[in-house]
């Protein structure tokens, strides 16, 4: 096979040995060196995002447990950094950090008596 000029000698661009570089490992220019833990960081702040949201749900639907679903959209909204790298742009963290300690001092209303 050819390499990247086709002259079929080595040149050190034949196959995919024109993707490794000894000090950056695998990848595309800003991309280069990240390797297998960006997509398995990747996948925990999609994961992180997906617990935010179902804690939200359950924090509409069972109010009366709004400090526990508090703290999970909380925790979960400080742990996307570290899954996502960058935390939704530091909006989620922002909007997921304020919406959690929102949910944790929140006071529901008392039913309303029947006489």
């Amino acid at each position: 096979m050819g390499g990247y000029y086709g002259n079929g000698g080595y040149n050190g661009y034949s196959g995919y040995g024109w993707m490794f570089n000894m000090m950056n490992g695998y990848g595309y220019g800003m991309m280069r060196g990240l390797g297998w833990e960006f997509g398995f960081m990747g996948i925990l702040g999609i994961i992180f995002g997906i617990i935010v949201i179902i804690s939200a749900v359950l924090l509409y639907s069972r109010s009366g447990e709004h400090t526990t679903w508090g703290v999970l959209i909380l925790v979960f909204s400080v742990l996307s950094v570290f899954g996502s790298m960058m935390g939704g742009f530091g909006i989620g963290v922002i909007l997921g950090a304020i919406g959690g300690i929102l949910a944790i001092l929140w006071k529901p209303s008392p039913p309303p008596s029947t006489v």
